[in-house]
């Protein structure tokens, strides 16, 4: 059984579409035009855009520090404490990977390397969310990784720089700081300019034409996601508190407009107790411009027979963030795979994850936690591999394997590379050896 309390509405299809369909277009005239004027079509996007044209976009030493002292202490201080919970997870993710070289047979030896990517782009977002913690996700992580070069960019806001960003990104290893943003920012770090050095990699969340600019660029530079709106969902049963449920709702309703929250519970007097609640709260709620229309259109409350079938279309969603209140909070660990990251129990909630705890918060959205999970180290890693045969005896027996897989598939060339070393190492006749050799 399932019955929808709440449905989402019907948007049209066609404006979706054809809004869309203006954000490629923008999107990709910024991108050609950067790439064929550089700096200029930087520069002439930022002001049309942002309003902003400074001497250098890049901020020095002297103008960093000077930002940074703008910052009050305790907010200094808030930044390392969760910039610390970023590193040590991050830490722990790269020493869950591990370098190694196994002997498959006497003499044939197989090796693995995790190398980081020379140097990366962190987009921090601005807009009406200076999205500090996004430095810390993009930054931090990237330098435990190894990174050896990291570029920052995020926009002015209204015209003034976001000084606490600024010292986010500082204090997370930033090699370089740009007050840049938008597309004509991912295009600048994705293709290079004459005063932004090209990077191997974009990561970090961003509007509509961000997360279209790093589509676009895909395969010239590497990227982390592709990001879509938060999404949010919770699993309740009897034993939840239905304001606390209503709270969490709405936290991440607050992103944006278009940002669905999804209630999947085991209980119509719960239900219906938060379908009450979110009324009451958005009725004073600051950020209510953004999280009511998501609510009201993206929202949902939905009505299961059990636990298990909560879990299992929950699986269906594949939610970027999933929140589980219920009296056994971690069964979901054991039901459920699809998902970007879970938060199990009363005592944890997703604005834990985007903000303070340390885990990485950007994550799969728009279905992708089907097949991949969210930024972390191993994004920042290049595992590749080697191989060497240092037995003579070894390379015989692959290379007459080989002839005979190669020629399978009609690969002479293929083959004649094992051929040769079967003749060397071991005698091997070579029947198609030119007369010259």
């Amino acid at each position: 059984m399932i019955r929808y309390l709440k449905s989402k509405t019907q948007t049209s299809k066609d404006s979706d579409t054809d809004r869309l369909q203006g954000v490629r277009a923008t999107v990709l005239d910024v991108i050609a035009d950067v790439r064929e004027r550089g700096d200029a079509a930087v520069r002439m996007y930022s002001e049309r855009f942002d309003n902003w044209s400074p001497e250098s976009f890049k901020l020095d030493q002297e103008q960093i520090d000077k930002i940074i002292s703008s910052v009050p202490e305790q907010v200094i201080e808030d930044i390392r404490a969760v910039q610390s919970r970023v590193r040590t997870f991050a830490q722990h993710q790269k020493e869950s990977l591990r370098d190694f070289e196994i002997e498959t047979e006497p003499g044939v030896l197989l090796g693995q390397k995790n190398i980081p990517v020379g140097s990366s782009g962190a987009y921090v977002p601005g807009g009406r969310y200076p999205l500090t913690a996004s430095a810390h996700m993009t930054v931090v992580t990237a330098k435990v990784a190894g990174v050896e070069r990291v570029t920052a960019c995020t926009p002015p806001i209204r015209g003034e720089i976001p000084a606490a960003t600024v010292a986010a990104m500082h204090m997370a290893g930033a090699d370089e700081i740009l007050m840049l943003g938008g597309t004509q920012a991912i295009a600048a770090m994705a293709i290079g300019t004459e005063t932004i050095s090209k990077v191997d990699m974009l990561a970090g969340p961003g509007n509509a034409y961000v997360a279209e600019a790093k589509r676009q660029l895909f395969g010239e530079v590497g990227i982390d996601l592709f990001a879509g709106p938060t999404e949010t969902m919770v699993i309740a049963d009897e034993h939840a508190d239905p304001f606390i449920v209503a709270v969490d709702l709405l936290s991440q309703a607050e992103h944006g407009p278009d940002s669905p929250a999804v209630l999947i519970t085991t209980s119509e007097v719960l239900a219906r107790r938060v379908l009450d609640l979110v009324d009451d709260i958005l009725a004073d709620m600051p950020t209510a411009d953004y999280a009511a229309p998501a609510w009201r259109d993206h929202g949902q409350v939905v009505l299961v027979a059990d636990l298990d079938s909560a879990y299992a279309l929950a699986d269906r969603y594949a939610s970027e963030h999933v929140q589980v209140l219920t009296e056994d909070p971690r069964a979901a660990l054991r039901a459920m795979r699809n998902y970007g990251a879970l938060f199990l129990g009363e005592g944890t909630c997703v604005s834990y994850g985007d903000k303070v705890i340390g885990t990485n918060h950007t994550l799969p959205t728009r279905g992708a936690a089907n097949y991949t999970g969210g930024l972390w180290v191993g994004k920042y890693l290049k595992t590749v591999t080697y191989q060497e045969v240092t037995d003579p005896a070894a390379s015989a027996a692959l290379g007459e394997l080989c002839g005979r897989a190669a020629r399978v598939e009609f690969f002479e060339g293929h083959a004649r590379s094992g051929d040769v070393r079967a003749h060397k190492y071991a005698g091997t006749p070579l029947p198609w050896a030119p007369a010259s050799l």
